[in-house]
């Protein structure tokens, strides 16, 4: 039938900050909605508290609401407008866990408010371990044999009842919260209490545990003629045991049976069409023993998942715009399929390539964390790559980490050391994967492997065709690899890296020369949806090693945007914010614009965001072949954080224009020797500092510029191995720690400015003219990293004379540093002395919550300025804040119970919110003051 005319607006509930086990996936899913239900003229309102993101930006909805996640706010925005309905799916599970509590305490039938996208009572059947179980009973699907308990001695019960190993699975948690694996009945009275504890109902699963068995993913969709199609089947390269967000994944599924996958369809059908009269998205969770093929039944979660912008951005098939559709009342077949523009989207995907995701861990920010993986999710991130072999993607998201690693080994970092290799195939951590090769490498045999990791034949037989490869490869020269050959490696998903490090006497611009005089060069498939079956008008394109290349390249004048890769730490949503902005910003300037990135979970990656979507590792040998395709007018790198940034002199060498500031300028600001020259010519104060190679340098310089001193490395984003040490002894250990894992690098040791406030700008610059776009305060003293400062825009305590330093500093420097774009600076203020610590001439992790506090598109300004199609004039900037925007960070230590919670100069929060007050008497922000207060007046 066609959209439910009864509906004219509707209210979307976000997922709030990033944490682990809700990333940016859900910013992408609910912009997608929201703009899959502009296009029917339905006004569109979000709820969310998250600044950095696309979702809460007036490009995407009508009414944007800043405001915590409460019942509370929900029924303020429902008092100021008129909402006839809210779709709770595109917000994970605390959009979904927000839903239930209004409708449990009237909130949407006060307001005549229908949910649409879900049935309530379907997330009750779905969340509630208990009611899952037994309505799977009751349809015929299988499940592991468990017991609900909602206190101790029940929890004991059950567990004597199934036997070990089991598995404690809290209900209502988000990414396995609280829940894990009982392998022995010593551990299982703290596993209980913690689960217990966890759950917010104090209700868990005692569940039999199926260590070993292989885990699928089935994205779905449904509609009110309850028409049931499978967008997506999903294969975990772990197996169970653990968190579907900290495994490798693969599309399609590699090592199913027809049978065993005919008969998942049908399973998944049915618990679709089980959990209520709905129309939208679901993800079910099987598992399959690999002994006889009998699947169980893991979980089923009534909205759009991790795996839902996974699947989304696998099959070129948008689940969620789709799904936004179908919860106003739209058919399946009344849709149109947004690829090919001529067939309905009452079809399901074929793939002609294959989808490898891999997680990004960050393990380096939580000192002291147990590695290990299990049932809790402790991914902060995850990249996807796309080739024509599993193997192929495989190397290719080894390539998108930005852990250092040229592809899957073969780069210099193999572990040699056998025992540590097998305890890692046994416990699997973030390296695994690797350690796999590395056993191959030294002979360990494959069914040995096997059985210590329990993954699938399949997957281990085509890693360790990689080694003898790499045997057959050492035979030759580079002058005299026969073609065909060096084609095979190439289609292996091999980089000139690789390939030059296995030569051992060349280096990778001359395997890449070589490969060119070959004539072996990367090719561009399109993601069509259907193999080809039908004609598609998408510009989305992967590469490979063939003969055909699918990717035109225009004549227009085009700009390509690198993207950010993986969220961490450090580098997150906010960057891929600051891209969005820049696409649309070239596309109104009349440019292609063009983006490479290689993170799933994200706007950036949309296939309708940028004119051409390079679905490729941002890795300097996929991005150089692009570029020799496209042949842009330039490349903005200011955009994407380090990722991008730390390409830019390689861009530099081959005669690429970087759009904005330029390289030289750049690089004088990273590096902070140069930079500290800079301000002392300046006449701009800053700390103490120097530069050494060695700890015997360091201990010299530090004795020099006076205890206490801050240690850091440059060319580093999130404060990485920074630390604040106060003596000969601590210095050496931080230092010889920091060249272990970044050697080669310049450490900077600078007098710590001890009890000083913190505080800073951002700002754009034309190159003649500078604009402040906002000063913050941080509440948090200096010493902390500003990532994990809560901020005040704008400053709440700071001097008119002070803020008037700030001020002029951020100018000087932006004209100094010959800035065409952004220019963040951080500030030291003591005894209401201003000093400098660093300046960014790039987007940083403040503009988008300073955008969104003053309601002004402040990237979209700054990427028209270094394009050099307007100058700051040419804007009337116009501020709309009245109070106080505050910036605070969310942590997700909970993930990681073990470890030392104490802030630093390394940055640890997971994401921001942001919250606005009227005025410092605020009870919010006065107990955050009182937190300041304690610091800067301590003893």
């Amino acid at each position: 039938m066609p959209r439910n005319t009864s509906i004219n607006s509707v209210l979307i509930i976000g997922s709030g900050p990033i944490v682990i086990g809700q990333a940016c996936e859900f910013d992408y899913s609910g912009s997608q909605a929201a703009l899959s239900l502009k296009e029917e003229g339905i006004s569109v309102s979000i709820i969310n508290s998250n600044p950095a993101t696309i979702m809460t930006d007036k490009v995407v909805a009508d009414h944007v609401y800043l405001l915590p996640l409460t019942v509370e706010s929900i029924e303020q925005i429902l008092k100021e407008s008129q909402i006839d309905a809210v779709l709770p799916t595109m917000g994970g599970q605390t959009a979904l866990n927000l839903c239930i509590e209004a409708s449990n305490r009237g909130i949407w039938e006060k307001y005549n408010v229908r949910v649409i996208g879900v049935d309530v009572a379907a997330i009750e059947k779905t969340e509630n371990r208990e009611e899952f179980r037994q309505l799977m009973v009751d349809i015929g699907v299988g499940v592991a044999n468990s017991k609900i308990a909602n206190s101790f001695l029940e929890g004991k019960e059950a567990a004597q009842l199934i036997g070990f190993p089991l598995v404690i699975r809290p209900s209502y948690t988000l990414a396995g919260t609280g829940g894990g694996f009982v392998h022995k009945k010593e551990e299982f009275d703290a596993a209980l209490n913690r689960g217990l504890h966890a759950s917010p109902t104090h209700e868990v699963l005692v569940e039999q545990a199926v260590l070993g068995w292989k885990e699928f993913e089935l994205e779905l969709l449904r509609d009110t003629n309850d028409n049931v199609i499978i967008i997506c089947t999903i294969e975990n390269f772990d197996p169970m045991g653990i968190h579907t967000g900290d495994s490798i994944t693969v599309a399609p599924g590699m090592t199913l049976s027809d049978k065993c996958y005919q008969d998942m369809r049908n399973q998944a059908i049915k618990m679709m069409r089980s959990i209520g009269n709905f129309a939208g998205g679901c993800n079910v969770q099987f598992s399959v023993n690999p002994e006889n093929e009998e699947i169980i039944a893991i979980e089923i979660n009534p909205r759009v998942s991790r795996s839902s912008a996974l699947a989304s951005k696998a099959t070129g098939y948008p689940i969620a715009k789709i799904a936004a559709k179908l919860a106003i009342g739209y058919n399946l077949d009344e849709l149109q399929n947004q690829i090919t523009k001529t067939t309905s989207a009452y079809f399901e995907p074929t793939l002609d390539y294959v989808i490898v995701k891999v997680p990004r861990f960050n393990f380096d920010k939580f000192k002291g964390a147990n590695k290990e993986l299990g049932l809790q999710m402790k991914a902060v991130g995850e990249v996807m790559a796309i080739g024509r072999t599993f193997i192929e993607a495989l190397q290719k998201a080894a390539q998108s980490l930005e852990t250092g690693r040229a592809g899957l080994g073969a780069d210099g970092r193999q572990s040699r050391n056998l025992e540590e290799i097998m305890y890692s195939l046994e416990h699997p951590s973030a390296d695994r994967l690797f350690h796999i090769k590395d056993a191959f490498e030294l002979g360990v045999p494959l069914e040995s492997i096997r059985k210590a990791t329990l993954i699938d034949k399949w997957f281990l037989v085509q890693i360790q065709e990689l080694v003898q490869l790499e045997v057959e490869l050492r035979r030759y020269q580079l002058n005299n690899i026969p073609r065909d050959f060096f084609m095979t490696l190439k289609q292996k998903g091999y980089s000139d890296v690789q390939i030059a490090w296995l030569l051992g006497n060349t280096n990778e611009d001359e395997v890449y020369a070589r490969r060119k005089e070959l004539g072996i060069n990367r090719v561009y498939k399109m993601v069509d949806t259907c193999a080809a079956e039908f004609p598609a008008h998408t510009p989305y394109y992967y590469s490979t090693f063939e003969e055909e290349n699918e990717s035109i390249a225009s004549d227009r004048k085009k700009i390509i945007v690198l993207g950010s890769g993986p969220n961490r730490i450090g580098q997150g949503i906010e960057f891929d914010y600051s891209c969005v902005h820049g696409l649309l910003a070239a596309k109104e300037c009349g440019y292609e614009a063009i983006m490479v990135n290689c993170n799933p979970e994200t706007v950036s990656t949309d296939f309708n965001m940028a004119d051409k979507l390079y679905f490729e590792p941002v890795f300097w040998e996929h991005v150089r072949e692009i570029i020799e395709l496209e042949k842009p007018v330039g490349v903005i790198v200011q955009l994407g954080g380090q990722t991008a940034l730390k390409m830019a002199e390689r861009l530099e060498e081959i005669g690429v224009k970087i759009i904005g500031t330029s390289f030289t300028d750049m690089d004088l600001a990273e590096d902070r020797g140069r930079f500290s020259d800079l301000l002392k010519e300046l006449n701009i104060p800053y700390p103490k500092y120097g530069v050494a190679t060695s700890a015997e340098e360091a201990i010299k310089v530090a004795n020099e510029v006076g205890y206490p001193v801050l240690v850091r490395p440059s060319y580093v984003l999130g404060g990485q191995g920074m630390s604040i040490v106060i003596n000969d002894e601590d210095l050496e250990k931080a230092v010889v720690n920091l060249l272990k894992n970044l050697p080669g690098n310049h450490i900077l040791i600078d007098h710590f400015l001890d009890r000083a406030e913190e505080a800073e700008s951002d700002s754009i610059s034309d190159g003649d003219d500078v604009h402040i776009i906002g000063m913050m305060e941080h509440i948090e003293p200096a010493g902390i990293h500003s990532g994990d400062s809560s901020a005040v825009l704008p400053p709440f305590s700071l001097t008119q004379a002070v803020q008037d330093k700030m001020e002029e500093y951020s100018i000087k420097l932006a004209k100094a540093l010959n800035v065409r774009g952004l220019l963040n600076i951080q500030f030291a203020i003591k005894n209401d002395n201003v000093f400098v610590i660093e300046a960014n001439p790039r987007a940083s992790r403040t503009v988008p919550f300073i955008a969104k506090a003053y309601d002004v598109p402040y990237i979209n300004i700054a990427t028209k300025v270094m394009l050099g199609e307007n100058k700051l004039s040419d804007f009337t900037i116009e501020r709309k804040l009245q109070g106080y925007a505050i910036k605070e960070p969310v942590f997700s230590f909970s993930k990681f119970p073990e470890v030392d919670k104490q802030l630093g100069p390394e940055m640890k929060s997971t994401g921001e919110a942001i919250r606005f007050i009227k005025d410092l008497q605020d009870p919010h922000f006065r107990e955050l003051y009182s937190t300041k207060s304690m610091f800067l007046n301590a003893q």
